[in-house]
């Protein structure tokens, strides 16, 4: 059997106040995986499209959809678009409830859309379920 790397999770939070409790409530959760910050669309995407990210091991994606620079869906997009990219799990985690952008996130393949502020309860209750996912996630070398 395969050597498996950890999951890396990647949260793309511009709010840094909002950034740090998505991570408290993370760890508070359980889940102990490598997370790296990204304030920026532009910057998440220059790491995910790097050769080193695009050929590594497994990550999930925690998105925001209000960013300075650009809008979270453009980046869903180009994550579903790539021969690669594409089977990266996204949570989209946003203050967007607009039932017609939750549909086009789902639509373009995020996996989950949770609209902030959370409630804490239901918030560590589905990362504690992403803990497992984390946890039992294979991803496959190639298509």
């Amino acid at each position: 059997m395969p050597q498996q790397n950890p999951v890396t999770i990647i949260m793309v939070e511009d709010d840094e106040g909002h950034a740090r409790l998505i991570e408290k409530n993370i760890r508070r959760a359980g889940v102990c995986n490598e997370l790296r910050t990204f304030a920026s669309g532009t910057a998440a995407l220059e790491h995910l499209f790097s050769e080193d990210v695009r050929n590594a091991g497994p990550f999930l994606v925690l998105l925001d959809l209000n960013l300075p620079d650009m809008n979270g869906v453009d980046i869903l997009a180009r994550l579903k678009g790539d021969e690669k990219l594409r089977r990266a799990p996204v949570v989209v985690l946003t203050t967007t409830d607009d039932q017609r952008e939750v549909q086009r996130c789902y639509d373009l393949g995020a996996n989950v859309y949770i609209t902030k502020p959370v409630e804490y309860e239901s918030f560590s209750q589905a990362i504690r379920q992403l803990g497992l996912f984390l946890s039992v996630i294979q991803v496959p070398e190639s298509l």
